[in-house]
């Protein structure tokens, strides 16, 4: 009797426990199942059935930031300059963010297309809106935005936990080099993002925020337009401490040392003429933290008359 008994139970707790885990499973696919809404950087929603599956990114920092936001191996195309993280290398190229092979795009049969605002062909993408396919388009300007794009990136793909993982950490790190040089001497910084013609930044780009956030003051930026074209002469009137130069790849560039002609600059007469792998500097990605580090110690060398 008492063995019966021990039985009976013994498939009671089995089907209580296989009674739960049916209930966990349904909950998870009715969460599966609901739609995934975001609006992206031009304030559009989007809203996806389901995770995105088959995703095609059309900038470099768009790969990096999905691999950020854990969903690297959702990514079946890409463009030329998706270099990081290794995996990135991988991915099978349609094209490059300012010239996008549609009918290879179309190929890899994407369930999700993340595009770049201000870069990409925006008659090419709004060609593929206008075949249905669902287009988020990604713009971030700071840390608080690229913080941002992890979770919706993350929420597109299924990838939640990772991304606010991944958003979490950027957002404590930042905040963690904003507090260390908050007191810091401010430091006049002329940053060059090309050489012909010779360009720069204004306040509202991210690499502003960064200069910023290392205690130095962008010489132009309040000037209107994001990036701004200038000619040297304007630059030795406005007699930066320092100059910083990025470029489009990651050996050092000679445009910093170019600049060794005008000696009148006070950058040039302290040797104070930098510069940064644009990689770390250039994209908004989870690494402009680690871009805006390297710009922090130049510009303590400046004030340590290094």
């Amino acid at each position: 009797m008492t063995n019966q008994k021990e039985q009976r139970d013994a498939v009671r707790q089995r089907l209580l426990r296989c009674m739960a885990m049916a209930a966990l499973l349904t909950g998870a696919t009715i969460a599966q199942a609901q739609p995934r809404c975001v609006i992206d950087d031009t304030e559009q929603e989007l809203c996806l059935a389901a995770p995105a599956q088959r995703i095609v990114s059309l900038s470099p920092g768009a790969t990096e930031l999905l691999f950020d936001a854990g969903a690297g191996a959702q990514i079946v195309g890409t463009v030329s300059f998706s270099d990081y993280p290794e995996a990135a290398q991988d991915i099978p190229r349609i094209g490059s963010y300012n010239r996008i092979d549609l009918e290879s795009l179309l190929a890899l049969r994407p369930d999700l297309i993340i595009a770049w605002h201000s870069g990409n062909p925006r008659g090419q993408v709004e060609r593929l809106q206008r075949m249905g396919l669902p287009v988020y388009y990604t713009e971030p300007r700071s840390f608080a935005q690229i913080a941002s794009t992890l979770l919706r990136l993350g929420r597109l793909a299924g990838r939640e936990e990772t991304a606010e993982t991944a958003a979490a950490a950027l957002e404590r790190d930042v905040a963690a080099l904003a507090e260390r040089y908050a007191e810091a001497e401010p430091v006049r910084v002329f940053y060059q993002i090309w050489d012909e013609p010779l360009m720069t930044i204004n306040d509202t780009h991210f690499i502003s925020e960064a200069i910023r956030l290392c205690g130095g003051v962008n010489i132009f930026g309040t000037l209107p337009r994001l990036t701004p074209t200038l000619d040297p002469e304007t630059v030795l009137e406005a007699d930066p401490q320092a100059i910083i130069a990025g470029g489009m790849g990651e050996a050092e560039q000679a445009w910093a040392l170019g600049w060794r002609r005008y000696d009148a600059l006070q950058a040039v007469q302290q040797g104070h003429l930098f510069f940064v792998p644009p990689s770390l500097l250039q994209r908004p990605t989870v690494r402009l933290l680690s871009g805006t580090r390297a710009l922090c110690t130049h510009l303590q060398a400046v004030r340590d008359g290094d």
